[in-house]
């Protein structure tokens, strides 16, 4: 399966002690790299996070941002009853020493201790938060999956069109052969001085061996159906695709320079502009 680095995926997760919110970026890059930005609360719980997604995406340069909001209401305060009572003992202890004394209820509710807010069970947040990871990560890895189907069906139309010039050089060949053949005999016999047959017969197996491309196009065979069966198999295949492509560019580097032919030029440079195609389509594959 072939997967884009490239995605977004956003979600939330809604309890009644707040929201969970989140946000996981994805673009290209040579290895796995983490950026996660996260509340005080959950600083604990980075490197849970950054296990989760490492167990599930192998390369791209990966941003995470959590965002907390606490639920706004009456219901997530509380008052110590027994804290407040005795404050007001001791209020009316001084309201007879010092009769002019009078204390404000909201005053007394700035006092520490008195109102609190409850706070989220630390395992519920650890449980929630790693729920909404895993809820970005289905979204991302799908918006990944998706992009790499176009991908993976831009590369394998490419890789079409690098067999079928191969396969056209491949006829060339006999009937280049056949020219260089004639084009050198030609060149023996206008020679001033007769040419003994059988080191004719060397010269041209030797000039005719330095232009021989079949290693090459059977090369390019070779990595043709390798490419095509990475694009099938389950595992990231970009590195290896990327490997490939440096093999590809040999291969076609190489029959370039032995061609004495427009038509095999022709065919090299078209190679090369089609593997560099492929080339900037890989640069996105996970």
């Amino acid at each position: 399966m072939i997967r884009s680095m490239t995605a977004f995926a956003g979600c939330e997760r809604a309890a009644d002690w707040g929201t969970l919110s989140g946000e996981l970026r994805s673009i290209n890059h040579r290895f796995l790299e983490l950026g996660i930005h996260l509340p005080d609360e959950l600083r604990t719980l980075e490197p849970a996070l950054r296990e989760r997604i490492a167990s599930r995406v192998a390369r791209g340069k990966l941003d995470l941002t959590i965002r907390r909001r606490a639920v706004a209401n009456a219901a997530a305060l509380a008052v110590d009853e027994d804290y407040l009572a005795r404050l007001d003992e001791l209020a009316a202890r001084m309201r007879a020493r010092f009769p002019g004394m009078a204390v404000e209820f909201t005053r007394l509710l700035q006092l520490p201790g008195v109102l609190r807010v409850s706070e989220v069970d630390a395992a519920t947040l650890q449980s929630e938060s790693l729920a909404l990871l895993d809820s970005l990560l289905d979204d991302l890895l799908a918006a990944r999956s998706r992009e790499g189907d176009k991908l993976a069906a831009a590369i394998a139309e490419r890789v079409d069109a690098i067999a079928r010039i191969a396969a056209e050089v491949r006829t060339m060949i006999p009937a280049i052969r056949e020219g260089q053949r004639a084009k050198l005999t030609a060149r023996l016999a206008d020679l001033p001085y007769p040419v003994e047959p059988g080191r004719m017969e060397q010269e041209l197996a030797l000039w005719l061996q330095k232009l021989d491309v079949d290693e090459e196009l059977d090369r390019l065979d070779s990595h043709i159906q390798e490419t095509r069966r990475i694009l099938r198999q389950p595992q990231p295949a970009g590195r290896r695709l990327d490997f490939l492509l440096q093999e590809f560019h040999r291969e076609a580097n190489t029959l370039g320079s032995k061609s004495v032919d427009a038509r095999t030029s022709a065919a090299a440079v078209e190679l090369k502009v089609l593997i560099d195609q492929v080339r900037e389509q890989v640069q996105n594959i996970e």
